[in-house]
């Protein structure tokens, strides 16, 4: 019995981290898509690899590279166009990139006033940004030791966030409107 109940666990598992592998391949490309149409460069803020079993250990890409991968483990980068920076605190100029994909990386920011600074950084830099996160379905989610948030967008810019650790606070996150260059 233990065994069939073991096994179930195992194969919703799977499918959680196969839904997770899908979502992280459609945003990047509605990342690309976005970049092109607009003639802008696409960023990715964490690399293809990032710091999960199937990155490090597999060497299986999440997602592609974009025009420039930036993130603060430049393994988790390897072999795309690359620049050491922190989503807190991004070094481009306003509106510099047409789209950015951001995948399973703010959920690891320490409290509610790091992921407002990198929300906040993320669409001043970016036109479009495209977002992932795990689900609290996903063993991975719970059990990552890096993982202090849980995030959830809920649409037109607008995250839902609750720190672990006993959910101590939460918060809507609002990205800031961008007035646009004349």
């Amino acid at each position: 019995m233990l065994g069939r109940i073991a096994g179930m666990i195992a194969m919703h598992q799977g499918v959680v981290m196969l839904r997770q592998q899908a979502e992280s391949w459609t945003k990047h490309g509605a990342a690309v898509r976005h970049a092109r149409a607009v003639g802008k460069p696409m960023l990715v803020v964490g690399g293809p690899y990032g710091s999960g079993v199937s990155g490090r250990l597999l060497g299986m890409k999440a997602h592609g590279c974009g025009d420039l991968c930036a993130d603060i483990d430049p393994d988790s980068c390897r072999g795309c166009p690359f620049v050491l920076a922190d989503v807190r605190d991004l070094p481009w100029p306003d509106g510099y990139f047409g789209a950015c994909l951001c995948p399973h990386v703010l959920e690891h920011l320490e409290t509610l006033e790091d992921i407002d600074r990198a929300w906040g950084e993320l669409h001043r830099v970016a036109d479009g940004v495209y977002t992932c996160f795990p689900g609290k379905d996903s063993f991975a989610g719970w059990m990552a030791p890096g993982h202090h948030l849980w995030v959830k967008e809920l649409g037109s810019g607008i995250l839902d966030v609750q720190e672990r650790g006993g959910l101590r606070r939460r918060d809507l996150i609002v990205a800031p409107a961008r007035v646009a260059a004349t």
